[in-house]
């Protein structure tokens, strides 16, 4: 039911993830005002005058339901800023002289109508805003002051107290109203902004950014350095257009993601065909090393088990190289414009060696990492590989794990 409630709303003002938070609310405030101005022609008292709201009420119900129509459904709203506080400005000013003046209560809607205003603001002015509704409601209370007679008084004692305190108390509940939506809105888009930040950066990362507006570089002494690269990428990729190409790398590292948040590394980044990820940072532990063993060995079960579906359907296939290094690193947030959380050292280099000089389909580790992880897995030594800029490395494959 709840569901079904929210879908409806969202059907009526515009979905948040679709639209913006300026974009729902000129829906909601064209549709709820029109729809009340015309339900307002259909109730008001009969007067002398009562003809003239009537009108009123049905020309501008009618625009502001237009209004909401293109905003809704043809995506049109900017434009129709000034259009509807003129809209509403102009209601407003002739209820003042049909409905009593400052007695009759219908300036306290221009309190409203300016927070409407603010809400909406976009890129407009806000001073000349400010000043705008200042000068409207200046020149109807001077003008009134000079000009009572063009004012329509209420009939009487008992109708002019029951518009005043009516209008008065409805001003309060909506002004009420616009200010909760706007926070509960803004209170949405800062959880929206919050957890785009924490997909970009480490939760604790991202904390320390917000409160610093920087983050310090720090020093991490033992870590484990995760990379990967798909083999004959170039050869396979030739064959495919940009769009089939980008889809099967997002099918991939979205599964290398859901992996290695499983074994608690900390995506750092995808160059290309290449992933990279490290275990114990941002918060140190002593597993690391353990950790990420055993989430390259998912990988490569995962990239095996794809490749035998895909051979079975006759479709080219991908490979995985993957390689593991474990020391220290330095790591930080780079850039102001577009962060990107990075570890830099020796460490890294050497984690990239074992994956371009590792074998596809295992996973091949370094000795440092060896010594770590060696009495929970069994391990096949390579012997001593040369690797670029490097000279030659004692390098393992990991087998599997070992009983426990």
């Amino acid at each position: 039911m709840k569901q079904k409630l929210v879908q409806l709303i969202y059907l009526i003002f515009g979905d948040p993830k679709k639209n913006s938070l300026e974009h729902r609310l000129f829906n909601a405030i064209s549709l709820v005002n029109g729809s009340l101005n015309i339900l307002g022609s259909i109730f008001e008292e009969q007067t002398e005058y009562s003809h003239r709201v009537i009108i009123l009420n049905l020309i501008s119900g009618f625009i502001l339901l237009t209004m909401y129509y293109f905003s809704r459904f043809r995506n049109i709203y900017y434009v129709l800023f000034w259009p509807l506080n003129l809209t509403i400005l102009v209601y407003l000013s002739s209820l003042w002289f049909l409905h009593g003046g400052s007695n009759g209560g219908n300036h306290y809607y221009f309190i409203p109508a300016l927070v409407i205003a603010t809400i909406l603001l976009k890129n407009h002015n806000i001073f000349f805003i400010y000043a705008f509704y200042a000068f409207v409601t200046g020149f109807l209370y001077i003008f009134e002051y000079f000009y009572p007679n063009f004012i329509v008084p209420q009939k009487d004692r008992d109708a002019e107290y029951m518009d005043l305190g009516g209008n008065y108390i409805f001003v309060q509940i909506l002004t009420g109203i616009l200010i909760f939506i706007l926070s509960r809105n803004l209170n949405i888009e800062r959880k929206k902004s919050d957890n785009l930040l924490r997909n970009i950066l480490p939760e604790s990362i991202a904390d320390e950014l917000k409160m610093n507006d920087t983050v310090q570089p720090k020093r991490y002494d033992s870590v484990t350095v995760l990379f990967t690269d798909m083999a004959g990428f170039t050869q396979i990729a030739e064959k495919m257009s940009p769009e089939e190409l980008v889809k099967e790398l997002h099918f991939f590292f979205a599964e290398f993601d859901k992996i290695a948040k499983k074994y608690g590394l900390e995506k750092i980044k995808t160059i290309g065909d290449a992933y990279m990820a490290v275990a114990g940072l941002p918060t140190p532990n002593h597993t690391h090393a353990r950790d990420a063993v055993f989430c390259g060995l998912e990988f490569q079960q995962f990239m095996k088990k794809q490749k035998e579906e895909r051979q079975k359907l006759g479709l080219p296939s991908w490979e995985l190289r993957l390689g593991i290094h474990t020391g220290s690193v330095v790591a930080g947030v780079i850039g102001t414009e577009k962060f990107a959380y990075d570890i830099w050292g020796d460490t890294v280099n050497t984690a990239s060696r074992m994956e371009s000089s590792g074998l596809a389909g295992e996973v091949n580790i370094s000795l440092d990492t060896f010594h770590f992880v060696r009495e929970d897995f069994i391990c096949e030594s390579r012997g001593l590989i040369k690797a670029k800029n490097k000279g030659e490395i004692e390098m393992f494959l990991v087998k599997e794990a070992r009983e426990a």
